[in-house]
């Protein structure tokens, strides 16, 4: 998929804000840790998406009710929706002066209703001109998300016959109608009401 950058200027995707808050301790602790036992730009990348896909639990598969969004905070809980941990993976390769874009799939139930807007990353490597999507949601049965450069290893593929969408956008900051559906929440059940559909 050819991915567009919304925001020409790639320091824009090196930038902390509320939600990718990589300048806050917690998260310099852990990508400091990370780095530690990575050795160069690409590793370090392959290590926090483990990390974040593999060490922090999707709260709709746990049965976490809590509503993480800021990085800083998903990474303390260890908790979070597709979003939250697309924040934390975000902030832990910005913080390590990797570029990362948020990017989003509009997805469909399984019996085909529309279901919330689906968060992922996208990074772009030293030396590499292509960004490369990653999904860091967590893997379970029926899924198997993969770090890849050369060929996208997404938790679902897109179904057109339910018309869901890869959005082709690059967002240097989360979208802001996730971000206030995120903010809105309660709870992790009422958040499936207040996040968006579509984009």
């Amino acid at each position: 998929m050819e991915l567009i950058q919304q925001v020409p200027e790639i320091s824009a995707y090196l930038v902390a804000d509320e939600a990718i808050d990589h300048e806050h301790p917690l998260v310099r602790e852990t990508a400091a840790r990370l780095r530690a036992d990575s050795e160069g730009a690409y590793a370090y990348a392959v290590a926090a998406y483990g990390f974040v896909r593999d060490t922090i639990a999707h709260s709709a598969d746990s049965g976490d009710m809590r509503v993480t969004w800021r990085a800083s905070d998903v990474l303390a809980t260890r908790n979070g929706i597709c979003h939250a941990k697309s924040h934390a993976l975000a902030a832990l390769l910005r913080a390590e002066g990797i570029p990362a874009a948020l990017c989003y799939q509009r997805l469909a139930e399984e019996n085909g209703d529309p279901g919330p807007v689906h968060g992922l990353i996208a990074l772009r490597l030293p030396g590499r001109e292509r960004w490369a999507r990653q999904d860091a949601r967590g893997n379970r049965p029926g899924v198997d998300a993969q770090f890849s450069l050369d060929g996208e290893r997404l938790a679902w593929p897109i179904r057109p016959q339910f018309n869901e969408v890869d959005y082709p956008v690059l967002y240097a900051a989360p979208h802001p109608e996730v971000l206030r559906g995120m903010k809105a929440a309660a709870d992790r059940a009422e958040l499936w009401r207040t996040l968006p559909a579509a984009l």
